[in-house]
């Protein structure tokens, strides 16, 4: 398997060659995280997108908005909770968010129909 497709996020590889452990620790812990019951999938992806933003991490927007979008998110919903950081964060956080959200989300697969 090649690079791009071995890892989520581009800080793995580098961790996993320096401490595989550690990497794999990591990945163990945050597993449990993603399957904790509640909230529901689609607003724990969005709160870890708005997360992101208040980072601005745009590989981060990207991801949390294709996942959000593929657990059931429209796009109304992912701009709004971007929206949502701006009285504490301020606008340029949220601007600069958008066009990341927005690739992730068209990127994304759509949600199977139930």
């Amino acid at each position: 398997m090649s690079p791009s497709n071995a890892w989520s996020f581009p800080f793995e590889e580098p961790l996993h060659d320096a401490f595989p452990a550690l990497h794999d620790a990591q990945s163990s812990w945050l597993s449990q995280i993603d399957s904790l019951q509640a909230p529901d999938r689609k607003t724990h992806e969005l709160i870890r997108l708005v997360c992101t933003v208040i980072l601005r991490n745009p590989p981060g927007i990207r991801r949390h908005a294709q996942l959000a979008r593929e657990v059931g998110a429209e796009w109304e919903e992912v701009l709004g909770s971007i929206m949502l950081t701006v009285p504490a964060f301020g606008m340029l956080a949220a601007v600069e968010a958008m066009p990341h959200a927005r690739e992730g989300f068209d990127a994304a697969r759509p949600p199977e129909a139930d």
